[in-house]
């Protein structure tokens, strides 16, 4: 979280913390989705990245959105330092 310090100051940007077991860090702006996915045995930064954009009748996009949006709304939010 050090390293996004400098972000909590940036308008439409919020930080929330949860206690789920992700296999996935998932990156959103608008309709476009970054996944950082977990292959075993390999460290994040090394690992695939899916750059995912939402089009008409597709629905990865969808079931990532559904994912997200469960944990987001159990995730308690992190206050911005003063």
């Amino acid at each position: 979280m050090k390293l996004y310090r400098p972000l909590y100051s940036v308008s439409g940007i919020e930080f929330r913390m949860h206690r789920s077991t992700l296999h996935n860090s998932l990156y959103r702006a608008d309709d476009e989705w970054l996944v950082n996915t977990q292959v075993y045995g390999v460290s994040a930064p090394m690992a695939p990245v899916l750059h995912l954009r939402r089009v008409a009748g597709a629905e990865l996009v969808s079931t990532y959105q559904q994912s997200f949006d469960k944990v987001w709304s159990e995730a308690v939010p992190i206050e911005r330092p003063s």
